[in-house]
């Protein structure tokens, strides 16, 4: 089986989750790809969000091969298994003068763990207007989460440090192994590839791994609003469903910086939004709802 075209790196993490976007295509519209190893046991969603994202595009070719994907929304359906590798079938639904859709199913066993639709788009020109980047520290000021990770004698520090590819900067702290004040400021927060893209890397693969690196943090401002962090042994948490519209061209290899709050939380759900402004440009805003649920209570007692 062929593989779908994809750059290579010899540096790690990022080849690792450039490998698995290197998916097998099984017949067209057809595609096989693997997983990363996860602490968690279970498929890390924006593995296959991008993985969808790079299936999608796989199926827009000929005189459409140059529309570039401005839009995703998708389902997460099941958690994966990582020892079962995911399929892509890919539904055809338009290409229009301007626009092409996509559905994307990827299931394990028969069974869908994301369903997701994307749209792509002629380079066309049109009005434009965009929000203006908030004032944050400079990314080089704060800490890493490379460092962080790599500092750490715990598994997750072990697991962070050799399989995550993204280097994060939390402004105001990050909260990975303990709470700060429960607040209801936007969530600042800088992130890159710890490696640079391979040379001549196509956009397509730029805005698929801002889909995979977002999947980790998007939840984040419905946390800190309620003083909730990762590694608490009371939470459980899981990605619902997640929306990215690209704006603009972006580049994983330089900083991004995310601003994201939570409009709401209720029934053990919690809705995050975000905008990701790089060089001064907003670049993509997103949308996340995800399962948020803890042991104890989080009404203050009377």
């Amino acid at each position: 089986m062929p593989y779908l075209p994809v750059p290579e790196t010899s540096d790690e993490p990022l080849s690792s989750v450039l490998r698995t976007l290197t998916m097998k295509e099984r017949e067209p519209g057809s595609y096989v790809g693997s997983n990363l190893d996860q602490l968690s046991g279970r498929v890390y969603g924006g593995q296959v969000f991008a993985q969808a994202v790079v299936a999608a595009h796989a199926t827009v070719g000929n005189e459409y091969r140059n529309r570039e994907i401005h839009s995703i929304t998708a389902a997460f359906l099941r958690p994966g298994r990582l020892d079962v590798p995911t399929q892509f079938d890919v539904e055809e639904v338009l290409d229009g003068r301007s626009f092409s859709t996509r559905r994307v199913h990827a299931s394990q066993e028969g069974k869908t763990i994301l369903s997701a639709r994307a749209s792509f788009q002629e380079v066309q020109p049109g009005v434009e207007h965009e929000t203006a980047m908030p004032q944050a520290p400079d990314p080089e000021s704060l800490p890493s989460s490379v460092s962080y990770f790599a500092n750490m004698d715990h598994p997750l520090g072990t697991a962070m440090n050799t399989t995550n590819a993204t280097d994060m900067r939390h402004v105001g702290g990050p909260i990975w192994v303990k709470p700060v004040p429960p607040t209801e400021d936007a969530t600042l927060i800088w992130f890159r590839l710890r490696n640079p893209m391979p040379a001549g890397s196509s956009q397509l693969m730029h805005r698929a791994l801002l889909a995979y690196a977002t999947d980790q943090f998007m939840l984040e401002p419905v946390m800190r609003r309620h003083g909730m962090y990762w590694m608490s042994p009371d939470i459980s948490l899981a990605t619902l469903d997640h929306a990215i519209w690209w704006h603009r061209d972006v580049d994983m290899s330089d900083w991004i910086l995310a601003e994201l709050t939570s409009p709401s939380a209720q029934g053990g759900r919690g809705l995050s939004l975000a905008r990701f402004f790089q060089q001064g440009r907003h670049v993509a805003t997103m949308s996340q709802e995800g399962m948020v649920r803890t042991r104890r209570s989080t009404t203050p007692a009377a």
